[in-house]
């Protein structure tokens, strides 16, 4: 286990000493989508749902899940992050939307599992907000 880093040579796990490390400017682009059935995105897109604006409140969700990661993955660097967007667009083809993440980080870390957690929480932000 000694090229595993979140693993002591016991195997026990353990939060990396990013310490060290220089402070950096990191940025980290996530993408997925969630596809649904044409009449959802339709009401999406018509802003037929009670719940309120779909993409509105996914795009919250995803910045929120972002600040959240640390909490959310067990040995994830808490960070002070610069900058986090989403872009979310329908896309008629899926049919559903492409959820893109951008954050970045003046820090020893890495930013990517902000970006990955933003996606993931705006696309089930999405599927809450549709469901019956």
């Amino acid at each position: 286990m000694a090229d595993l880093t979140h693993f002591d040579q016991d195997g026990r796990a353990h939060m990396v000493d990013v310490g060290s490390k220089p402070v950096t400017s990191r940025r980290a682009v996530a993408a997925g989508q969630i596809t649904m059935a044409g009449e959802t995105l339709e009401k999406i897109r018509s802003g037929g749902f009670g719940k309120g604006d779909v993409l509105a409140v996914a795009r919250i969700a995803g910045i929120m899940g972002a600040k959240q990661t640390a909490s959310l993955i067990p040995l994830c660097h808490p960070l002070g992050l610069d900058h986090v967007a989403l872009d979310l667009a329908l896309d008629d083809d899926l049919p559903g939307v492409n959820i893109t993440a951008t954050c970045q980080v003046t820090g020893r870390t890495g930013i990517e599992m902000e970006a990955m957690t933003a996606v993931s929480v705006a696309a089930l932000t999405i599927y809450d907000m549709c469901k019956a």
